[in-house]
């Protein structure tokens, strides 16, 4: 399955973010998993970690997040690293307009958000 079209992803809504899964298992790859991420104006993420990197990449708009203590900004083109098992809370900076990022991390990755540890359905 060498094309996976954003028109045909499936979509995952959770409070503000809507994950439109691109490359992931369900959807061909084996080895990346690949998301295009939209925040509505103003929202923000629950605090949350990952057992594997991950990487946003700015789309457009722009983004806030804390990663463990450190707080970041990242506009268009940027590239926000997340290394594994560090807390994440990623928001969208403006109150106006929604922002757009594309996500890739490893197949097989598990989310934490409080004690819950599970698979995000998108990055399956």
């Amino acid at each position: 399955m060498p094309l996976s079209t954003l028109a045909d992803a499936p979509v995952f809504a959770r409070d503000g973010f809507t994950f439109r899964p691109l490359a992931v298992p369900s959807r061909g790859s084996s080895e990346l998993a690949v998301w295009a991420l939209e925040i509505a104006p103003g929202s923000a993420s629950e605090v949350h970690s990952m057992d594997r990197e991950e990487v946003f990449v700015v789309v457009s708009g722009k983004v806030s997040a804390t990663i463990a203590d450190q707080e970041i900004s990242a506009a268009s083109g940027d590239a926000v690293i997340v290394p594994a098992h560090h807390t994440l809370r990623i928001r969208n900076a403006r109150a106006t307009e929604p922002a757009t990022l594309t996500a890739v991390t490893s197949v097989g990755m598990r989310a934490t958000v409080g004690d819950a540890t599970f698979p995000p359905p998108w990055a399956q």
